[in-house]
């Protein structure tokens, strides 16, 4: 789905539907990811039969419906041959690779990949330049349609951008309980059912295993066979009692004794074997073992077949035709390689026989590490000593404040991709170290501590994590406490469950997401779970429908909390007149408060009077946040300006739409001046006007570490603009820039953009114009990242041609909002497009574009959706539907068609 955007799909047609993806075209590229035996290959199998036999949308678009196992694709081999490898019968005669590539291209349009398994295939077959990676690319087939299965994180995004990101979730609990059911009936043991549901209930492991379908089957099959079999409470130890199940069974139909303790020898020794070969097959990213490898190292397996645990198979590849041994599934393959290598680590240095040498690499193996940890308590020892270590080869860069994201909340500066792409691995790596401890040991728990500065987690429905964490929790030392804890909990009970009793010492920053405080016991209940955690850090209880009524009991039991720095009461529109004066009295019990969001509160400038009094002791304060209050109004704002200079620390000052007028901003102007370590500086949707600009733009010299100025919808013209152009080279520290929605015209657009794409001191102190050896030119801007200029009344194409012909010299840019004005849409003439279209390569940061409410010529919409897909790394090109030219290809990709 687009963005951030989640829905429930009933099926995949759902994907033609507009109304639920948000797209004006079929997708393309459809990712569907899910967890190891989470039914991805059952999946796609069932739709290439619907499909088929035209039973879904997917089959009644194309003719040509290809079902390909990525695991059989080899280095170098074509699309063609790939179809003719596994989808071609051996007994239709006259087919060849060329037929086929006339075929494929004669029908591009209607021709349906489904690739199975990108996480199976070989990493010299993953390669750029490779088949597959040119599939999904859209250098080969680019009209064809494309639904690829995967484990998560595997890379597809490395080559192409799916216009729907499909999560399979397992099965419901409707459906856990159908195939309880169902599994009982075919072996004739109906009363085992109630039996087995019962004994789920009761344990966290099994109800959380249960919703994923392979291992609801081996929970079935340990039941049917030895109930006792089924109380494990790991994932390993599962596993052990099936492997114990199968040999069992294997033991009674060949008549051979099986021992009290262990397996027998033969038994035990072809397992091991087979797990070295498993091991040597995942580090190869192989899940089939070539039986002529097998045989020539004298593996018995025949014995092996017996069991269960393999299968005997040929290949489907004609090309390659060979027998294989296939594992049962891929869990089974990173078991038994996880028991040989918990063998094994007693004479072989752990790094050097897993290759583990980065995150990544760790990630790629979890299901193998988490049964390795299982199998044997040293070896987790060694496993979790060798992550710490790779936790603080990585990570080190990562700042607490670097997770804000994480709390719902948008960071105020521009964050790197690197930054994103290190939070994400590190939230991945958080959860295999917490699954790690599968024995619960001591030595394991500390090493988990050092691998894990900052613990970072959703308490939503996930029993498992609740499980780990808890445990965590519960037998963690406090000298070994993370650095912060920052927790989203979208329930109380996660949270009484959680913290039982006190945690001295514990830093936590805590969200409620979608929890409703509008009754005292509601609240009540908060604080008798939070007096266990008197370190709380951050409370953010925003969209929580707070009410006077229910803000009292919060405030009374929080007297306690005096080390809180953050506080977030954003969107709680019920608190109003009663509430703002329950929060005047709180105030004096946070000393040490550094970050108050009140914006959407109702205050007025009667509550802003009597609140700013009682601020004047929050010396420390770093964050103002009062946007969404109308009607603070200039009265208000003359109360804050009394106390604002008082907080020299001031970073983030955020008075959005508090309905400040032109005289208003020359009353907050003298106070700004004291705070000179103000980054973010945000009077949008205040009728400040060109007086009010002028008054800002004349202290602006005081404040040059501003890194974020937003003015949308200030009511500025060319005559404010001039007064802010004449202040930029002092601001040298200039991320982001937002002058949106306002009466600029051509001359102050152009005046501010240019002035932009100057370098700063700055850059010229670090790029001297004679320095040669700088890949980035001194003439430009390499500070700025985020520049929004668009919908600006008096704008013509003549003045956005102008920008286009300077903007590359902004290389930074992450995101540039060109947009016209909606009432008389801005027509970009053919010159100006193709000068954007020949900009995108040089602003090779760009992740998005906005370019609403324009209309182009044929050709130079082309040129720039054409820049744009090819374009590595921007992902979104906003642009209006009705602007389209008639007749336009519209299948990009990147394209994201409104109607706004």
């Amino acid at each position: 789905m687009r963005g951030e955007q989640k829905k429930e799909l009933k099926s995949l047609d759902d994907l033609f539907n507009p109304d639920v993806t948000g797209l004006s075209t079929a997708p393309r590229c459809i990712l569907i990811e899910g967890e190891a035996g989470g039914g991805k290959t059952t999946f796609l199998s069932k739709e290439a039969l619907d499909a088929i036999s035209q039973k879904t949308e997917l089959g009644r678009r194309h003719d040509i419906v290809l079902l390909i196992r990525l695991r059989e694709v080899r280095e170098g081999e074509t699309i063609e041959e790939m179809v003719w490898d596994q989808c071609v019968d051996e007994a239709i005669e006259g087919i060849d690779v060329q037929s086929i590539r006339t075929i494929l291209q004669r029908n591009r349009s209607r021709v349906l990949f489904l690739l199975d398994g990108y996480d199976e295939l070989r990493p010299e077959a993953r390669a750029a330049g490779q088949a597959i990676p040119k599939l999904l690319s859209g250098k080969l087939y680019s009209n064809s349609t494309i639904v690829i299965t995967s484990r998560p994180s595997a890379g597809v995004q490395q080559y192409t951008r799916p216009n729907c990101h499909i999560h399979i979730t397992g099965f419901s609990k409707e459906h856990v309980q159908k195939y309880m059911r169902q599994y009982f009936t075919v072996v004739g043991k109906q009363e085992l059912t109630k039996a087995l549901a019962v004994q789920v209930k009761d344990n966290n492991l099994l109800n959380t295993l249960i919703y994923t379908p392979i291992f609801l089957m081996f929970v079935c099959v340990l039941w049917e066979e030895d109930q006792d079999m089924v109380s494990s409470a790991t994932m390993t130890g599962l596993y052990n009692n099936l492997l114990t199940c199968l040999v069992r069974k294997y033991c009674k139909r060949e008549g051979v004794d099986m021992p009290t303790e262990g397996l027998p020898t033969e038994v035990a020794e072809s397992l091991l074997q087979l797990g070295k070969f498993a091991l040597e097959a995942l580090l190869r990213n192989e899940t089939l073992l070539d039986l002529t490898e097998i045989k020539r190292e004298k593996v018995n397996w025949e014995l092996l077949l017996k069991l269960g645990v393999v299968s005997l198979e040929v290949s489907s590849s004609k090309s390659d035709p060979r027998k294989q041994l296939n594992f049962s599934h891929k869990t089974m393959q990173e078991f038994l390689a996880g028991r040989y290598v918990a063998h094994a680590l007693l004479n072989q240095d752990f790094v050097e026989l897993l290759q583990l040498t980065s995150i990544s690499k760790a990630l790629e193996l979890s299901n193998l590490l988490q049964f390795t940890c299982g199998c044997d308590s040293q070896a987790a020892q060694a496993v979790m000593e060798e992550l710490s270590n790779l936790s603080e080869r990585e990570f080190s860069h990562l700042r607490p404040n670097d997770f804000q994201e994480f709390k719902f909340m948008e960071p105020h500066l521009p964050v790197t991709p690197e930054i994103k792409k290190s939070v994400e691995t590190y939230k991945r790596f958080l959860l295999l170290c917490l699954d790690l401890n599968e024995g619960k040991e001591p030595d394991v728990l500390r090493a988990v501590s050092r691998a894990l500065p900052v613990i970072i987690m959703d308490l939503f429905w996930d029993r498992k994590k609740h499980a780990a964490l808890k445990y965590y929790m519960e037998n963690i030392l406090s000298s070994e406490l993370p650095e912060r804890m920052i927790l989203n909990s979208s329930a109380l009970q996660y949270l009484e469950q959680m913290f039982t009793s006190p945690i001295p010492g514990l830093r936590l920053d805590l969200s409620l997401h979608d929890v409703s405080l509008n009754s005292p016991d509601e609240t009540a209940r908060l604080v008798s779970i939070l007096k266990n955690v008197r370190g709380l850090r951050a409370l953010n209880l925003t969209s929580t429908d707070l009410t006077p009524s229910s803000f009292q009991p919060l405030v009374q039991g929080f007297s306690h909390m005096s080390l809180l720095e953050e506080l977030y009461l954003t969107k709680s529109r019920h608190l109003g007149d009663a509430g703002m004066e329950v929060l005047r009295v709180w105030l004096s019990s946070v000393p040490h408060l550094a970050v108050l969001r009140l914006s959407g509160v109702m205050m007025t400038a009667v509550d802003m009077s009597s609140l700013a009094p009682n601020m004047r002791h929050l010396v420390g304060l770093r964050e103002l946040d009062l946007s969404d209050n109308y009607y603070i109004g200039d009265t208000g704002l003359e109360s804050l300006t009394t106390v604002l200079p008082i907080f020299t620390a001031m970073q983030v000052l955020v008075l959005h739409m508090i309905g400040i007028s032109r005289a208003g901003m020359c009353t907050l102007v003298p106070a700004l001046c004291q705070l000179t370590r103000l980054i973010k500086l945000d009077i949008s949707d205040n009728a400040i006007g060109d007086p009010g600009l002028e008054c800002l733009a004349a202290i602006l010299h005081h404040l040059t570490a501003m890194k974020v100025l937003l003015l949308r919808g200030t009511r500025i013209s060319d005559r404010g603009i001039s007064s802010l152009v004449k202040a930029l080279p002092h601001l040298v520290q200039l991320q982001v820039l937002d002058v949106r929605l306002n009466i600029i015209g051509d001359s102050g657009i152009v005046s501010l953009v240019q002035t932009l794409c100057q370098p700063s001191s700055l850059d010229m102190e670090q790029n001297p114009p004679g320095d040669k050896s700088l890949t980035t030119a001194p003439h430009c801007n390499n500070t700025l990242q985020v520049l929004r200029i668009g919908y600006n009344r008096g704008v013509t194409g003549v003045g956005l041609g102008r920008v286009t012909q300077v903007i590359s010299a902004l290389p930074a840019l992450t995101r540039l909002d060109m947009s016209g004005y909606e009432r008389t849409p801005t027509h970009l003439p053919d010159t100006a497009a193709m000068a954007l279209a020949e900009a995108l390569p040089r602003l090779p940061a760009l992740e998005r574009l906005d370019l609403r409410h324009i209309s182009m010529e044929p050709a130079g919409f082309q040129a720039v959706v054409q820049a744009a897909e090819e374009h590595p790394t921007l992902e979104g090109l906003c642009y209006t539907r009705h602007g389209v030219p008639e007749g336009a290809d519209i299948t990009a990709s990147c394209l994201e068609l409104l109607d706004f």
